[in-house]
């Protein structure tokens, strides 16, 4: 029997096409195809929903608001352009606020990453009784931040308080509601024992997935174990570094609302505060609709810009893979 010869002779042109065609994935591996067009818009249709109705919807509305002088009853608004922002920016205490706001989002962040990052790296090392050992220093993350503050409180009291007596066997008389910096040095050492767990457990996953190989060769190179970590495992950790950098400043600046509430609330009015307390004090207990609202849009313009800057130069010195 006689086998055509087109099945046993191909062109050069044939084989490379043949080639290229077997090589390429094929087009239902590299994108999702819908039959319907809408699906995927109704399928993103509830997060949308939620986004609008919960970030949308009240941005517009505080920018619209910081126009406007508004009466706390909504009576009348007075358009008064720009003067919100004027008074804001104006005033003593606002920069005042904001510089503190700025001290307090940078220790917190520097002090709760870095702390993260050297218990991780102990715990990585322990063999014994190792998930004990991380359950415990996850375990902070489950309190939610009033009770956090409460808890702070209890520790910082001038009268049953560990660390005050602990503090005054070396002279310090600490007033915790009393004194400005006293009350700063506590609200910064329960923002930081928050949330240390946080980066913890990131940090942690990011040690684990790194290759034995690449740590083995690196302890042959280097036995000095900081400049190996600096040089070696920092780097490979500069994704999840860079990521937690942004989610410190970010809780630094917004989620620490609920312990500084409660560390401060009904206490002297020469208290330290963030940014964003001093919105809702402006706004729900000054009836200053219009001026929190203008302060509200400054705040999150400065968030924005802090943020593009991360992504747009701090980002480059990330290698990711």
């Amino acid at each position: 029997m006689s086998v055509p010869s087109t099945s046993l002779q191909t062109s050069p042109g044939g084989v490379a096409r043949l080639r290229a065609r077997l090589a390429a994935p094929p087009e239902a591996a590299k994108r999702v195809q819908f039959r319907r067009p809408l699906l995927p818009w109704l399928l993103l249709a509830p997060q949308l929903a939620v986004v609008a109705t919960f970030f949308y919807w009240p941005s517009a509305q505080a920018v619209i608001s910081s126009f406007y002088i508004e009466d706390p009853f909504g009576f009348g608004a007075t358009f008064v352009g720009l003067d919100n922002y004027a008074d804001a920016v104006g005033s003593s205490e606002y920069i005042r606020i904001a510089g503190f706001t700025v001290m307090f989002t940078v220790i917190v962040t520097v002090l709760s990453l870095a702390i993260g990052m050297l218990l991780a790296v102990k715990a990585d090392k322990v063999i014994r009784g190792r998930p004990a050992y991380r359950t415990a220093l996850i375990a902070v993350y489950a309190i939610a931040p009033p009770v956090a503050g409460l808890i702070g409180m209890m520790l910082f009291d001038q009268h049953i308080g560990s660390i005050v007596r602990f503090a005054a066997l070396f002279g310090w008389n600490m007033q915790v509601g009393l004194s400005y910096w006293d009350t700063a040095f506590a609200m910064i050492v329960v923002a930081v024992w928050l949330q240390i767990p946080y980066n913890f457990i990131f940090v942690l996953s990011g040690l684990q997935a790194i290759p034995s190989a690449v740590r083995e060769a690196a302890l042959i190179d280097c036995r000095n174990g900081l400049r190996r970590f600096r040089t070696v495992i920092l780097p490979l950790l500069a994704p999840t570094a860079f990521f937690l950098m942004i989610i410190n400043i970010t809780y630094a600046l917004f989620d620490t609302f609920a312990l500084i509430d409660v560390m401060v609330k009904d206490k002297p009015a020469n208290n330290p505060i963030t940014l964003v307390y001093k919105v809702y004090l402006d706004g729900f207990r000054g009836n200053d609709i219009g001026g929190s609202s203008a302060q509200s849009v400054i705040l999150m313009a400065v968030v924005l810009v802090l943020t593009l800057f991360q992504f747009r130069y701090i980002e480059r010195r990330v290698h990711y893979g």
